[in-house]
């Protein structure tokens, strides 16, 4: 049996007063009620013999529709500050879908969880995508109205917004590689994909100031690109790979322009769309989970975070080696969250607003998981780091608060602090949920 009190690993770092402490879900993977809103590019991918790995689907999920009272106790025993979720969108366009996010709200409120919705996180609605998806402009528009209707219904008790969650990865792995929804394998042709979600990013940050909302971020993901050595080869296709990863959707957002001429490869005016990309924010959100080991091309198919990267990439991307790796094989290097958040105050100076990690965790089998409370030790110690190098960091989010369905992986991969059995949807608070309970406590 789990001890109910599970000490922090001393001494723990202290962090400022004020700094928010919270846990990460995202609609699509715990909500379920998939009858009780539209459809969505997950549900039509899901539907597709062979996109699932263990041909699962998320049409019940954690149950959270009908179960949110019951997490949000969690959430309260837990002792967080903040609670980052997603809103669905094919939800929200729904009878009655705005009114579940209405009383979700109303329960984190009571129970003193500060709501910090994100507006995107995947779940396009499939009568968007019939009409191009993120392929065409005009969804960009569409999401602008979308956040205006429910900043509008929630906006007197939500303080705090995120606007997108990872556009990159929704570019390369949905876009570009067809791995995840919509399923498309368009290559280096998806960069309109990348265009047209900044371009909704800045037209929701206009729209959430237009109805007088504030404290408004992106969650982008980020991670420091290592070079397999310091052969020209090999430099070279590292900085490729750190140009599409990170500063592709970083610097429009911070700069408000695109590196090494990547604009010209956008389409539609991109001058006038980059002054609305680079609409100021509150604070700049960070999905951190590994760095990455990039080498030249080796014309071969690699196998990478549960992905086939085809041989016609202009990289390779390879195992950093002598480190512990995860259940889903990623490597668990900490100091790269320090090296990363120091990197980025050094390239971006005064561009780059306060820090808020929006995501960070990793999977792990069993209750007694001592390798998430290691995993999220190191991490959390590795960012008091980067604080006390100079970087203004405000917050950090643990991905996530339940084990959920793990997109194209389906249940076999369990992030959460909380165990969830599928069949008879019972929460079981893992090892590490009591131990991050108590890291928050050392934190009052």
């Amino acid at each position: 049996m789990l001890s109910d009190s599970v000490n922090p690993m001393p001494p723990f770092p202290r962090f400022p007063d004020g700094f928010l402490w919270g846990v990460s879900t995202s609609a699509h993977q715990i909500e379920g009620a998939a009858d009780e809103r539209e459809p969505s590019v997950w549900d039509a991918f899901e539907a597709e013999p062979g996109r699932i790995k263990d041909g699962s689907t998320a049409a019940v999920a954690c149950d959270h529709v009908h179960r949110h009272r019951e997490d949000t106790a969690l959430l309260a025993g837990l002792g967080v500050d903040a609670y980052r979720f997603s809103i669905s969108w094919p939800r929200v366009r729904s009878t009655g879908g705005l009114d579940f996010y209405d009383r979700l709200v109303d329960g984190l409120c009571a129970a003193g969880v500060r709501p910090v919705p994100t507006l995107f996180h995947w779940d396009l609605p499939s009568a968007l995508q019939e009409a191009g998806g993120w392929l065409e402009r005009d969804t960009a528009n569409r999401f602008a109205e979308h956040v205006a209707t429910v900043v509008d219904r929630l906006g007197d008790r939500v303080k705090k917004w995120i606007t997108l969650n990872e556009p990159a990865e929704h570019t390369l792995f949905g876009h570009a590689l067809g791995a995840h929804a919509p399923g498309k394998q368009l290559m280096f042709d998806a960069l309109p994909v990348a265009h047209h979600q900044l371009l909704a990013h800045g037209l929701a940050v206009q729209a959430l100031r237009a109805a007088g909302a504030g404290d408004i971020g992106i969650a982008n993901s980020h991670g420091p690109t290592w070079p397999a050595s310091q052969e020209p080869a090999d430099l070279e296709a590292a900085a490729f790979y750190d140009l599409l990863l990170n500063r592709l959707f970083a610097e429009p957002v911070l700069l408000g322009e695109y590196p090494d001429g990547m604009g010209d490869l956008m389409p539609g005016d991109v001058a006038a769309d980059l002054k609305v990309i680079s609409e100021p924010l509150d604070w700049y959100g960070i999905n951190y989970y590994a760095p990455t080991r990039v080498g030249a091309p080796q014309g071969t198919e690699i196998e990478f975070g549960g992905l086939t990267l085809p041989a016609e990439l202009p990289f390779s991307v390879q195992d950093i080696e002598d480190v512990p790796v995860t259940d889903f094989g990623w490597p668990v290097v900490p100091e790269g969250l320090t090296e990363l958040l120091t990197g980025f105050r050094d390239r971006y100076g005064d561009r780059l607003p306060p820090v808020v990690i929006t995501e960070n965790g990793c999977s792990y089998e069993g209750l007694d998981d001592q390798a998430r409370i290691a995993y999220l030790d190191g991490h959390i110690r590795a960012l008091h780091q980067a604080a006390e190098a100079g970087v203004d960091v405000r917050g950090y989010f643990v991905w996530s608060l339940l084990d959920n369905f793990e997109w194209a992986e389906g249940y076999e991969r369990r992030f959460g602090l909380v165990h969830v059995d599928y069949a008879t949807q019972t929460r079981t608070p893992k090892a590490s949920y009591h131990w991050f309970r108590d890291v928050l406590r050392t934190q009052r």
